[in-house]
């Protein structure tokens, strides 16, 4: 095939596809799940991969584990969210709260001494509270 005729191909189905109206909505939403407490070691290593574990509250039967974001602060600072996805599409969840495990894994880059700071949930003042682990690099 020629160059022309490819490139001419392949705008026409990309404009084919572009045209589609996809309405479907979304039957789900994010939110930050509380987490309850975590595991890591008394000290870590330089450029060592830890797998850290973490128990969360799992709050309702429509709410489920998504993953983790871990957001660096500072240097060695970790802010960790442990993220949820609640389904919007069903009426009637049951409250059925539950604590699970979930872990992720962190490699050690720096020696200066990691603080890990995990969500937990926020007061009634609108503040963001933590559970708070300070693990020094041999």
């Amino acid at each position: 095939m020629n160059k022309p005729f490819v490139v001419l191909l392949l705008a026409a189905v990309i404009a084919l596809f572009s045209s589609c109206d996809l309405e479907e909505e979304e039957n789900f939403h994010f939110l930050p799940l509380q987490i309850v407490s975590a595991e890591l070691p008394e000290s870590f290593t330089l450029n060592e991969v830890y797998t850290i574990p973490v128990t969360y509250i799992q709050p309702d039967a429509c709410t489920g584990f998504a993953g983790f974001e871990v957001n660096d602060q500072d240097t060695t600072v970790r802010n960790v969210f442990l993220i949820g996805t609640r389904r919007t599409d069903q009426d009637a969840c049951t409250e059925n709260i539950e604590e699970q495990i979930a872990s992720f894994n962190f490699i050690v880059k720096y020696s200066e001494t990691y603080t890990f700071r995990f969500w937990q949930n926020e007061d009634e003042n609108g503040e963001q509270q933590y559970l708070e682990i300070v693990v020094p690099v041999d």
